[in-house]
């Protein structure tokens, strides 16, 4: 992360974008204490803060959009019932309710230089695609490939670019599952000139189209690919998982 620092701010209110998507939104005193290390990335995410027994957790999500005029930033949670900590929380939660987190850190940000803008996800990528898509110029030509699980579950995804959304539907599969965002990807007639990427989402998904993209197709400084989480693993065995994929790259020998 960009920097080290950690506030709690106070929610203001939430709304239900979906069935199993709902933001909440945050503000209070230490909103400008955030501010002052906001990232001008459209990839911006924080490191939340549970209590879990005797145990602190961090929950990694992005931050929708801030507002730094009425004080305030947003956070999407996917749901899955009482299932996890962050999901079961953001249910929960109601104004005057509190959230620490840690941050913020990102990388990313639409290039206006780009011919074509490249867009792969699931709902973990959601936040992040739906700021990029919000965030393009308006001469900008872009498409994005969404998979969710069906269509009560698509959203708004404003943006002042000419932008073809194409909605991937699970129909009842398992998120992570699926091979319905690579088998796009790969169907989908290349566009001339420069195109850059953003493939964010779970692991396989980044396994199989990652090769794809970078095969010759686009430049390495135009990806940005990060896996969110991995199917059957909490935030913390993700983490040690991808921490022995980059030794098992940085030392193949070993």
């Amino acid at each position: 992360m960009a920097q080290k620092t950690e506030v709690e701010l106070i929610v203001n209110r939430t709304e239900d974008l979906a069935p199993r998507l709902r933001r909440v939104v945050l503000g209070g005193p230490a909103f400008e204490e955030y501010l002052a290390h906001h990232l001008d990335s459209t990839d911006t995410y924080v490191k939340l803060v549970f209590a879990d027994g005797d145990d602190t957790v961090l929950r990694t999500y992005t931050v929708r959009w801030v507002d730094a005029e009425a004080g305030e930033l947003a956070i999407d949670f996917v749901t899955h019932g009482t299932e996890g900590l962050a999901g079961p929380w953001a249910q929960r939660a109601k104004p005057g309710d509190t959230l620490r987190f840690r941050g913020p850190g990102g990388a990313y940000r639409p290039s206006p230089d780009a011919d074509h803008h490249l867009f792969v996800g699931d709902e973990a990528a959601l936040p992040a695609i739906a700021a990029s898509i919000e965030a393009l110029e308006p001469d900008a030509a872009a498409t994005a490939f969404i998979e969710v699980d069906g269509p009560g579950h698509e959203i708004d995804l404003p943006s002042p670019a000419s932008v073809e959304v194409n909605w991937l539907y699970r129909d009842g599969d398992a998120p992570g599952s699926t091979t319905l965002l690579d088998q796009a990807v790969r169907a989908w007639p290349w566009p001339e000139g420069r195109v850059q990427a953003f493939v964010h989402g779970e692991s396989a998904l980044l396994k199989s189209v990652r090769p794809y993209l970078m095969d010759g197709r686009v430049a390495r400084s135009d990806i940005s690919v990060s896996a969110y989480w991995r199917c059957g693993e909490t935030e913390e065995g993700f983490r040690a998982w991808k921490s022995q994929q980059q030794d098992a790259v940085i030392r193949p020998g070993a």
